[in-house]
């Protein structure tokens, strides 16, 4: 291949990288704020905007591991290269551009996964059967964890015998603790990894002994003193209004996860490039996580009231106590498959919690069509987008070659 004709693919894989970001920033950013929408807590307009500005930061900082395993540990054998990147990034994009349009949420980590191993089976790699089994397993584990905890969450939160003013600040305190320690890309570490608040602020302090797995005891005491302080804040804020301190947690909770939504969902669409700008054009990570992030800012600002009216009217009718239990376990599935470099669907998470928390309350909010026709979709996305991955590969390369 010539020089220019490099040149020329390099350039139309990276706008098929910003076009996969902004379809990103539109549909799999959106639910995070969902919940909230549908409790009347903030309008779909503004949702959109704060979903734009959280999501992009979140792909900043967070992006970086997800963004590696979709890149290197898909296949077996071979590197993707340009054309195969820009072959699974068109594919997964218009899987879920389709969700869009016909209303009903594609997974993106389904559609990316299954696009990119088509694309690099085209490619002569050979499937990554332990890395396949990984994503299974945590996939599978998805919907019941999710479900399960805001089914759970929503319950407690209803009981007349718990106190709003105890069990909504209880919910906070466990996001404080699991937000300081919460590894960021902005934070310094000393191994040369992203660092996390609880272990920043501790070593300003010396650390102290350490206790297990080398945790040291000022990492545990910042950690309770973060879960503490956010118990507080929101306790004082539910006391003096309980409607509004319930709602004011929804939105900060809406926030973190949408946050962490950036982090989990850009490395779908820069991961197919990690090899072209880490070895071959020599950039640092941080430029490619940039270009998504501007991607994912750009989608979630001009297409995402569409998805979040749909995921947040026709799911399910859900109250401010139901939408809190169902981004709590979202914000932590989250983040847990951010620190496993294991991609995957928001949609999966935060409709699993949606149904979860409905079902709390009786099955008279939830659209059992909706939901069926939904999960219908997810099944089919990952076996067809493979497929569908591995002709659009050779339908560029012919054209290429030609």
């Amino acid at each position: 291949m010539v020089p220019s004709s490099f040149t020329l693919l390099v350039g139309v894989a990276v706008v098929t990288c910003l076009f996969m970001a902004w379809v990103l920033g539109a549909n799999s950013n959106s639910p995070p704020f969902a919940p909230a929408i549908g409790a009347n807590a903030i309008s779909t307009m503004r949702a959109a905007f704060v979903v734009g500005l959280l999501a992009a930061a979140g792909a900043l900082v967070q992006g970086g591991s997800i963004s590696e395993t979709i890149g290197t540990d898909l296949i077996d054998g071979v590197t993707i290269t340009p054309l195969a990147a820009t072959a699974g990034l068109l594919t997964a994009a218009t899987f879920m551009a389709i969700g869009i349009y016909t209303r009903y949420p594609i997974p993106a980590a389904f559609a990316t996964t299954g696009a990119i191993i088509g694309a690099g089976l085209a490619l002569g790699g050979d499937p990554a059967f332990e890395m396949y089994r990984r994503l299974g397993t945590f996939w599978l584990l998805v919907p019941i964890m999710s479900g399960g905890l805001a089914y759970a969450t929503a319950t407690l939160l209803r009981r007349d015998d718990v106190p709003e003013a105890v069990g909504v600040p209880l919910l906070a305190g466990l996001v404080g603790v699991i937000l300081a320690n919460v590894r960021l890309g902005v934070v310094p570490d000393p191994a040369g990894e992203q660092g996390t608040l609880s272990g920043f602020v501790a070593r300003q302090f010396g650390g102290g002994p350490t206790l297990v797995a080398g945790v040291d005891l000022g990492t545990v005491l910042v950690t309770a003193a973060i879960g503490v302080l956010a118990f507080y804040l929101v306790r004082r804020r539910v006391l003096a209004s309980v409607e509004g301190g319930i709602r004011s947690f929804l939105l900060i909770l809406g926030g973190i996860v949408a946050f962490s939504s950036g982090g989990s969902q850009v490395g779908l669409a820069t991961g197919p490039l990690e090899h072209l700008f880490r070895i071959q054009l020599g950039l640092p990570g941080t430029a490619l996580l940039a270009l998504g992030a501007a991607g994912i800012l750009a989608g979630a600002w001009m297409a995402a009231p569409r998805l979040l009216q749909a995921t947040s009217r026709e799911y399910a009718q859900l109250g401010v106590r139901r939408s809190i239990a169902a981004l709590v376990p979202g914000f932590v599935i989250a983040q847990l498959a951010i620190a496993l470099g294991i991609p995957i669907s928001l949609n999966n998470i935060i409709l699993s919690g949606v149904v979860g928390g409905g079902l709390a309350a009786g099955s008279a909010g939830i659209s059992r069509r909706k939901v069926g026709v939904t999960v219908t979709f997810w099944l089919l996305t990952l076996g067809s987008s493979t497929v569908v991955g591995y002709g659009v590969y050779h339908l560029l390369a012919a054209v290429v070659g030609g």
